[in-house]
């Protein structure tokens, strides 16, 4: 499985990079959404997740979201928002824009698991 993990802290990327590739995927990076996308339409297949942070430079995480879901080829990418923004109607503006799931930073493994499972993207003996 192929995932991205999309945010401007070098060290939450690695971290989550870890923790992907732990689950067996195979990790792309990106620092920003603008990045993101560069980075995804040159993968040689569309990634299953996107982990994706809200507050960064040049194209949010918001944005990012919003312009995947303008791409048919790119559906099927499940979306999650991993996020310090706690806010109600933040999570519920990620959700309507077409996030899968949103998660808030500080996060646990099995947390991160938790959610993933329940979006069918943790393989059989992990859990």
């Amino acid at each position: 499985m192929l995932g991205v993990v999309i945010d401007d802290s070098r060290a939450m990327r690695k971290i989550l990079r870890s923790f992907l590739a732990d689950l067996g995927f195979e990790v792309l990076e990106a620092g920003d959404g603008q990045e993101a996308l560069e980075v995804v339409s040159g993968a040689d297949s569309v990634p299953e997740l996107a982990l994706i942070d809200w507050n960064m430079p040049v194209m949010n995480g918001l944005e990012f979201v919003l312009e995947v879901r303008k791409r048919p080829e790119w559906r099927s990418m499940t979306l999650v928002m991993v996020t310090t923004e706690s806010e109600h109607s933040q999570i519920v503006k990620a959700l309507a824009s077409g996030a899968h799931e949103y998660v808030i930073k500080p996060f646990t493994k099995d947390g991160m698991i938790d959610k993933l499972a329940l979006l069918g993207l943790v393989p059989v003996g992990v859990l």
